[in-house]
């Protein structure tokens, strides 16, 4: 069986129950699996001298669109608020095809591992032209990197009161038919799975009450996780006032989408009943900071909801609403905006490393990961820290999120590496960015 050790790390940041960090830690890892931590052997079949190098668990990212990395900065959608960016973009995502899907993918996820990533969820919910969950599958596998991605769904068009355009909706049978079908084939609930498939209706203006119900009772039955948009801003706050005539939270609870097999995204808007719901429940939220900012969303109440014991995670949401792909940027905008809006002493940065760790495990139901510690897989991180982002640092460990660096040296998954010495180990970057620029071409006609 392979073995991987990580050795002289300058700090060591295990996450683990004790949170503690170990100054000139290694780890030793098995098979995928962390044997070792601290003190660890001299040798192995693959040797990382992490000197110079602050080492944590792999960053965890819990909410992504990554069909939409090749429509960033789209002219028309830079200035909107969510429910105009959708309808602006809308019809570019409607000629999409199989490979727009699978390079759309590819290059979101090759950012995402060089921010430190090694598990990403993604939130599919339209199917122009033959496309399939399995496009995105296939992008994962590519590179190499643990992968939740969700069976979107859009049911309700313009011409029955939803946002989506008639051409972009499915058959609620369909849908769930499907859903079906790639959990059966594609899902794997074993510890150290590397895919696992969740249920995911795109959100209460884009599907029925019927198929939110009918959903996560599939999802349960399944044994499969569900995810959806939720009380993203003032427009889905007054939207669900009108149609349903309750807040966002009381809707999920109606439809059982509470519990710790549900995570949802965005929350900007929840009030305090909706904390204690989402507290009581075990119910888990995708914090995206830099989209909620560039759509004018507002600023998630992620310090009362951390208070309250809710479990937390950090999203990148999708690229043509951040428009980056990074899980480190994703931790300091996040720690910056709880100081904006609750003092300089309110998060601190190893609270935002945390989120994007920890607590992204935790809201994706992997207990697997999320800390080096013995028993625990081999998703690991090496972030050189000898650069000019970090000269002068006195924190190296607070430094990552304070000041850089903005990607990794090294980054492995399952034991095997993803990223070396800053460049991605399975996938040719540049061949990558000329298909990804042709077709950006077609789309823009």
């Amino acid at each position: 069986m392979p073995t991987l050790l990580i050795k002289n790390a300058d700090m060591l940041v295990t996450m683990d129950g004790q949170r503690r960090e170990v100054a000139q830690g290694g780890v030793f890892a098995r098979d995928g699996v962390i044997e070792e931590v601290g003190t660890v052997p001299d040798t192995a079949d693959q040797v990382i001298d992490a000197r110079g190098c602050v080492v944590t668990p792999g960053l965890i990212n819990t909410h992504h669109h990554l069909y939409q990395t090749l429509t960033r900065a789209v002219p028309g959608g830079q200035d909107a608020l969510l429910f105009g960016w959708l309808q602006t973009l809308y019809p570019i995502w409607a000629a999409m095809r199989p490979e727009h899907m699978l390079v759309s993918a590819q290059v979101g996820l090759a950012e995402l591992a060089l921010s430190g990533c090694t598990l990403s969820s993604d939130h599919l919910y339209l199917y122009p032209d033959g496309v399939t969950l399995e496009d995105t599958i296939e992008a994962a596998q590519s590179i190499g990197m643990r992968f939740h991605p969700t069976r979107g769904s859009m049911s309700i068009g313009e011409s029955d009161g939803g946002l989506p355009p008639d051409s972009l909706v499915e058959k609620e049978s369909a849908i769930l038919e499907d859903s079906i079908r790639l959990i059966d084939r594609w899902h794997d609930p074993r510890p150290g799975s590397m895919l696992r498939i969740g249920v995911a209706p795109c959100s209460p203006f884009s599907v029925s009450r019927e198929l939110m119900r009918d959903s996560a009772v599939l999802a349960r039955d399944k044994g499969v996780m569900l995810h959806t948009h939720l009380a993203e801003n003032d427009e889905d706050i007054a939207y669900s006032l009108e149609k349903f005539g309750v807040r966002p939270g009381r809707y999920a609870q109606d439809l059982g989408w509470l519990g710790s097999d549900v995570w949802h995204a965005h929350c900007v808007k929840l009030d305090t009943s909706d904390i204690d719901l989402f507290a009581a429940t075990g119910t888990g939220i995708a914090h995206c900071p830099c989209s909620n900012c560039r759509l004018g969303s507002g600023i998630a109440p992620v310090r009362a909801l951390s208070d309250a014991g809710v479990h937390v995670g950090l999203g990148v949401d999708g690229s043509a609403s951040n428009d980056a792909a990074s899980l480190i940027g994703e931790a300091r905008q996040a720690m910056l905006l709880q100081r904006v809006q609750n003092g300089a002493d309110a998060f601190s940065a190893r609270s935002a490393l945390e989120l994007a760790t920890r607590g992204g495990a935790q809201v994706l139901g992997r207990p697997d990961l999320g800390s080096i510690e013995v028993g625990k897989r081999a998703d690991i991180a090496v972030w050189d820290v000898q650069n000019l982002q970090n000269a002068g640092a006195w924190d190296a460990v607070a430094a990552l999120v304070l000041c850089g660096p903005q990607t990794v040296r090294d980054l492995f998954v399952e034991g095997k590496p993803v990223v070396e010495d800053g460049r991605l180990s399975r996938l040719d970057k540049r061949s990558l960015l000329r298909r990804a620029a042709t077709l950006v071409k077609e789309l823009t006609g």
